[in-house]
C-alpha cells in the first residue's frame, strides 16, 4: 500500500521558490544559477544534434513504404518527448554534480531557517570546500543508480511506436529521481546513506512522487529549469523536515 500524501508533496516545490528569496539564502542560489545557465546552453546544443541523428536513423531503419515514411512528423514528436525528458534529467545530473557542494550547504541553511535556528554564513566557504569530496561521491552514487535504469528506458525509447510508452516511463522515473536527487541533500547532511534514503522515500512514496512530478515538469521548461534546481533543494529540505518527522511518529 502506497503511503504519504501526493497533494502535500506537490506543495513543496512552491515552498522552495518562496524560500530561495530569503536574504540569508540568496547568495547560494545565485552562484549555482550562473553555473546552470552555462551548462544548459551546452547541453541543449548537444542534445539537439543527437535528436536530429536519431530521427534520421529511425527513418532509415523503417521499410521504404510511402505511407510509413510520411509519418516522420510522428517520430519527431515521440523522439522529441524522449529527448526533452533526457535533457531534463541530464541537465540536473550535470548541474548537481558541479553545484553539489553549494546545494548541500543551501539545504543546511534552509533547514536552520525552517527549524528556527540562526542562519549564519560566516564559515560558508570553508564548509563548502570541506564538503566537496563527500558531495561529489554522493552525486556519483546517484548517477550509478540512475544509469542502468536510464539505459533500459533509452533502449525502449529507440523502438518506433513503442517509444510512446517510453516517454511515460521516462517521466515517472524522472519524477522519482527528482525526489531522490534533492531530498538527498538534507539527508546527506544528516549522514543518512543513499540506500537508507531510498527506503525512507519509499515509506512516503506518494509524497515523494508528489514532490518529484512538478520538479520533473519544471525541469523541461526552458528558463524555468534554470531556477528550479535551487528551489527544489529548498523544497526538498522542507520535505525532509516534515515528511521525515512524520515517518518517525
Amino acid at each position: 500500500m502506497l503511503k504519504g500524501n501526493f497533494f502535500r508533496g506537490l506543495g513543496y516545490l512552491g515552498e522552495g521558490f518562496r524560500l530561495i528569496r530569503q536574504p540569508g539564502l540568496r547568495l547560494f542560489v545565485i552562484i549555482p544559477l550562473v553555473i546552470n545557465i552555462l551548462l544548459f546552453g551546452l547541453l541543449f546544443f548537444f542534445m539537439g544534434e543527437l535528436f536530429a541523428g536519431l530521427i534520421a536513423a529511425a527513418m532509415a531503419w523503417l521499410p521504404d513504404w510511402a505511407w510509413l515514411q510520411a509519418l516522420d512528423w510522428l517520430f519527431w514528436i515521440l523522439y522529441g518527448a524522449v529527448i526533452v525528458l533526457m535533457l531534463a534529467y541530464g541537465f540536473v545530473i550535470v548541474a548537481n554534480l558541479i553545484g553539489s557542494p553549494f546545494y548541500g550547504y543551501l539545504a543546511e541553511l534552509t533547514e536552520k531557517h525552517l527549524t528556527g535556528q540562526e542562519v549564519n554564513t560566516d564559515d560558508s566557504w570553508a564548509a563548502i570546500i570541506k564538503d566537496i569530496p563527500r558531495a561529489l561521491w554522493r552525486e556519483v552514487q546517484k548517477i550509478l543508480y540512475y544509469l542502468p535504469r536510464a539505459i533500459g528506458l533509452l533502449i525502449i525509447g529507440l523502438i518506433p511506436v513503442v517509444n510512446l510508452v517510453a516517454a511515460v516511463l521516462w517521466y515517472l522515473f524522472n519524477s522519482w529521481m527528482m525526489a531522490l536527487q534533492y531530498v538527498d541533500y538534507p539527508a546527506d547532511n544528516h549522514k543518512v546513506s543513499f540506500p537508507a534514503l531510498r527506503r525512507l522515500l519509499g515509506d512516503t512514496r506518494l509524497s515523494a512522487f508528489g514532490f518529484g512530478v512538478p520538479v520533473a515538469l519544471a525541469a523541461m521548461v526552458p528558463v524555468l529549469n534554470l531556477f528550479v534546481v535551487p528551489a527544489a533543494v529548498c523544497g526538498a529540505t522542507a520535505y525532509w523536515v516534515r515528511e521525515n518527522g512524520a515517518t518517525r511518529t
